[in-house]
């Protein structure tokens, strides 16, 4: 399980700078979703407030990748398209474990499975899983990630939403109504990507310009 402050949700997070660029961490999030009363909603947390760093702010739930995540034992596989996706920057088995990452910190965050329990290990469900975007924290940052964003329709997530403590007030927002939240810019990017994303036909979505986010918030085209 992850703290909270290895949520990329938090990598805006200011503090001192380091004396040489430090490393990126893997992490993974995902955005789950669903068709509500007021339009699309996405499963969301707020870090907790009493936080050293952004506290209060909505993120996804997600973390960094374990050393376990590469040993996780998937029920399906991971879609073509979704696996090409993620390894234009992740070798094959980082890619699986990235996605193991992100299902992880679903069940573990949120209490909202995508697989099965077995033994009290999950063995996720790859199959549901798109890939939207990635983002890197600008070099500056005391920490930092490499994290891929993932979707997911809510229908193929089983259970009741239950915090772990490591986010509060964990529930569907609706994306009319994020405007009036604390959200980091870096969230709010990746929301417009996941809007633009979602109006696509599904053709067109496999087929779209992948796009990186990086340094001060630039949004820069992955070459092929």
């Amino acid at each position: 399980m992850t703290r909270g402050d290895d949520n990329p949700g938090g990598a805006d997070a200011g503090g001192r700078k380091p004396r040489r660029a430090v490393r990126p961490k893997d992490a993974a999030s995902l955005i789950l979703w669903r068709d509500g009363p007021h339009g699309t909603e996405v499963l969301m947390g707020r870090r907790h407030r009493d936080m050293r760093f952004m506290p209060g702010v909505l993120v996804f739930p997600g973390g960094r990748v374990d050393i376990a995540d590469y040993h996780a034992r998937p029920v399906s596989d991971l879609p073509s398209t979704t696996r090409r996706m993620l390894e234009v920057s992740s070798r094959p088995t980082q890619a699986e474990a990235l996605c193991a990452c992100a299902l992880r910190e679903l069940e573990e965050e949120a209490g909202l499975v995508m697989g099965e329990m077995v033994q009290g290990r999950l063995h996720p469900d790859f199959a549901p899983l798109h890939y939207l975007t990635r983002a890197i924290t600008p070099a500056d940052r005391p920490m930092r990630f490499h994290a891929r964003f993932l979707v997911a329709e809510a229908k193929h997530a089983k259970g009741e939403i239950r915090g772990s403590g490591e986010l509060e007030e964990i529930r569907f927002f609706a994306l009319s109504e994020l405007h009036a939240q604390p959200l980091a810019k870096i969230t709010g990017m990746i929301l417009d990507e996941f809007s633009a994303w979602l109006a696509l036909s599904p053709q067109s979505r496999a087929r779209r310009q992948l796009i990186s986010i990086q340094g001060r918030d630039n949004r820069l085209a992955e070459k092929r």
